[in-house]
């Protein structure tokens, strides 16, 4: 009798496939960056504990961290479909009941936590979302528990084997926008069985909500952390007002030098919320007009449709004459582009009407290309090679392989460039963030 494959096996079509949505995730991306991967413990078991704002795109960008496998957890209520089951079961997935499914779906969990230990002990790691939902916001959700059951159980049954959970920020230019930044912050791990003995006389649900507090400020610490409040909005309106001059005073810090300027923007977004804090506590009413002003601001630049990359980038208008030149010299290779593309656009747009949640269209995009594109572009290339002779169809098939993601690019280009526009016109909102700046840096 064959032996049953466990999910963590190695598997020759998944490794193939592996490697090729990397390197379709990464082009989603026109700027991705892994930092702190040196802080993955190797010498045992690792558990990834991530935010959760970006759906199915928040796994891929830590699945493509290396092309080393990992095995995930997701809702339950996916895996019902059997079809369905055995291909999240293929993409090395598992699944987990929530307490909103109920005591007795819950208690279904004890076969998840005994596949995790296997996981674990076969050192491939595994990642599960502690907020247990997502949302599109720079901040965080309570944790739920589920995540420390596991690695508490999983280290009872391994006692032989150290088992970490590493926290990981990720922080998105765009939660919905494609081809946006990504920035994935690995941070300082928490290894299980030190809890255990320096909590030894804690109770299994008091250990839980020590390790709770503490996963929560080490995640904080990888994120652009906001708190969740009646003022969020006008707390990252400040942030991005303060960011051009916040990041400069930064730069000049001895600490700060030889670090890359996302790096050094991530530490300024991070000083601005701290300020706003201990504004809140000194000054409750200069923080409530700061406050007031953020709402204004955020008011004023959603209505004129102005991207908040305008507010926290510099801008250059003979950049932008050069960038408009360009886009004229190009647009005959645009205009075609959109055309060829046109299909996929379609079919994204036809699908985003099914999601409220815009979080899901890079999802969407991304299964677009990494599925849609690569059949029409062997349309195209057919069509092509029946037409034209191989020295002019093999070069044509190749630069119209991109288009989708140069469609995107000069999308966004365009976008910017006439955002900045708006704002170099909007005096009324440059007052405003004037502002707020002679509050922050008072």
């Amino acid at each position: 009798m064959a032996k049953k494959k466990k999910i963590q096996d190695n598997d020759r079509l998944y490794s193939i496939l592996h490697r090729y949505v990397n390197s379709v995730v990464k082009l989603s991306y026109n700027r991705i960056r892994y930092v702190g991967m040196e802080r993955i413990p190797d010498d045992g078991a690792v558990i990834f504990a991530p935010n959760h704002t970006g759906t199915l795109m928040d796994a891929l960008v830590i699945l493509a961290c290396n092309n080393k496998p990992k095995v995930f957890v997701a809702r339950a209520d996916i895996f019902k479909n059997p079809t369905l089951a055995k291909i999240f079961r293929f993409f090395k997935m598992m699944p987990i009941m929530r307490m909103r499914d109920g005591i007795d779906e819950v208690k279904k969990n004890n076969r998840t936590i005994e596949q995790a230990t296997e996981v674990l002990r076969d050192k491939v790691p595994f990642c599960i979302f502690p907020e247990g939902t997502h949302q599109t916001k720079y901040s965080l959700q309570p944790l739920s528990k589920g995540i420390f059951r596991i690695a508490l159980q999983t280290q009872e049954l391994m006692p032989d084997m150290p088992l970490y959970i590493v926290p990981v920020g990720i922080r998105y230019g765009s939660f919905w926008r494609y081809r946006a930044s990504a920035h994935v912050q690995f941070g300082e791990a928490m290894k299980i069985s030190d809890f255990q003995e320096l909590y030894s006389d804690k109770t299994p649900q008091e250990l839980m909500n020590i390790m709770k507090v503490a996963l929560d400020e080490r995640m904080k610490e990888t994120l652009h952390y906001i708190p969740n409040d009646e003022n969020y909005d006008a707390t990252y309106e400040i942030c991005a007002a303060a960011l051009k001059e916040q990041t400069k005073a930064l730069k000049k810090k001895a600490e700060y030098d030889g670090f890359k300027t996302a790096d050094i923007q991530f530490a300024a977004n991070n000083v601005t919320v701290k300020q706003i804090g201990k504004l809140k506590e000194e000054n409750p009413e200069l923080a409530d007009k700061l406050f007031s002003l953020g709402n204004k601001a955020a008011k004023i630049r959603k209505t004129k449709n102005i991207s908040l990359k305008s507010v926290v980038s510099r801008q250059c208008a003979i950049c932008d004459i050069l960038k408009s030149l360009l886009l004229l010299a190009t647009l005959p290779y645009t205009i075609a582009a959109a055309l060829l593309t046109l299909p996929v656009t379609l079919l994204c747009n036809t699908i985003f009407k099914k999601f409220k949640d815009q979080a899901f269209r890079n999802s969407v995009r991304l299964v677009m290309n990494l599925i849609v594109w690569p059949l029409l572009m062997i349309i195209y290339a057919v069509i092509a090679y029946i037409f034209l002779p191989w020295q002019w169809a093999l070069p044509l098939t190749l630069v119209l392989l991109p288009t989708p993601l140069i469609i995107h690019d000069v999308y966004k280009t365009a976008r910017i460039m006439v955002s900045n526009f708006k704002l170099w016109r909007c005096r009324q909102l440059k007052d405003i963030y004037k502002e707020i700046k002679g509050i922050i840096f008072k």
